[in-house]
């Protein structure tokens, strides 16, 4: 009964404190507005709210929620909370694939709306490839071998840093500028086509993530156990991992690398009430979008009218946060 009420208070808790997240984020930054600025401002205060500020709240709603519950997934896939969504190389593939494009598009065209344009479709296309790469090697008879897929992911992920080194030595001073902070998270050209992007794969594909759920709770057991239960494995591991590159991948290419909030929200749901996937997976959604919204807002004003990277602020969130539930953990195990 105490658990129930846990989830219950969970839930209430997250939906009151989001809408509250959103109307302040929505009326702070470099410049303030007002609740009457909403409805009878001047044009000018409606298009920094309606152009500027809004599809930035949603696209960082979205990108959080997306990737806290790729998070939880492929923390479950590998049985491991101390999983992340990049882990198996999308993060670095699509970062590759876009620092690349940046370097490239702005040596031949000169800096402008292509370099811009291109980014996206480079860093989701890189993302992509990574993907297909990676299980296509971590496949075998059996199915697909997360141990391979782990290895194949790390092994990418230093090659992309590799890569990115090497392409940001190569760079002159202002691609250079723009690509490191891109690198560390870059929410400022939100867009209301990012918005549509995101909130599209957001509709399709959690549902399909959150009817995975019981199967997801047998693939803890082991692999060999959810077999004897009915899961088909293979399918469903291919199909969980294709679905949460494509979250990543779309995530990153919208707004550049983001760290902790797919490691931390769903160690952090785990945390309070338990590891069954049915409540994990939702509720790291929402409590992903509230993370990210927070570290917006503080990106935006502590150091006003200047913006710091929101994944800086992630870092400096996420970290204390992750060290905190970790030593958490280790004193409830030595009480025991």
């Amino acid at each position: 009964m105490s658990n129930q009420r846990m989830k219950i208070g969970l839930w209430i808790s997250a939906w009151v404190l989001l809408p509250m997240l959103m109307l302040v984020s929505l009326l702070n930054g470099s410049a303030v507005l007002s609740l009457s600025d909403i409805w009878e401002g001047s044009d000018l205060s409606r298009r920094i709210l309606y152009e500027l500020r809004l599809p930035r709240v949603l696209l960082v709603m979205l990108s959080g929620g997306l990737l806290a519950i790729a998070g939880a997934v492929v923390q479950a896939l590998f049985r491991n909370p101390l999983a992340d969504p990049g882990l198996i190389g999308v993060s670095g593939g699509a970062a590759l694939a876009a620092v690349a494009w940046q370097v490239v598009a702005s040596a031949a065209l000169g800096s402008g709306i292509w370099v811009s344009a291109g980014t996206p479709l480079a860093a989701f296309a890189g993302g992509m490839l990574v993907t297909f790469f990676v299980i296509r090697i971590a496949r075998n008879t059996s199915g697909i071998s997360a141990l391979t897929l782990l290895l194949t992911g790390i092994a990418i992920n230093a090659i992309a840093g590799a890569g990115i080194a090497g392409l940001k030595y190569l760079s002159d001073s202002m691609t250079l500028r723009q690509v490191t902070f891109w690198l560390m998270g870059n929410v400022q050209g939100a867009s209301w086509w990012a918005v549509l992007m995101l909130l599209l794969i957001s509709v399709i594909f959690v549902p399909v993530l959150i009817r995975h759920a019981v199967r997801l709770n047998l693939l803890l057991l082991g692999e060999q156990q959810a077999l004897l239960l009915g899961v088909d494995v293979e399918k469903t591991q291919r199909r969980l991992v294709l679905i949460t590159a494509l979250m990543v991948g779309a995530v990153v290419s919208m707004v550049g690398l983001i760290g902790f909030v797919g490691l931390v929200v769903p160690h952090l749901v785990r945390l309070m009430n338990g590891p069954d996937n049915r409540f994990l997976l939702p509720m790291s959604f929402l409590l992903g979008a509230l993370l990210l919204l927070l570290a917006d807002l503080v990106a935006r004003i502590i150091a006003a009218p200047a913006e710091l990277p929101i994944g800086l602020i992630t870092a400096l969130i996420g970290g204390p946060v992750f060290l905190f539930m970790i030593a958490y953990q280790q004193r409830g195990r030595g009480a025991c």
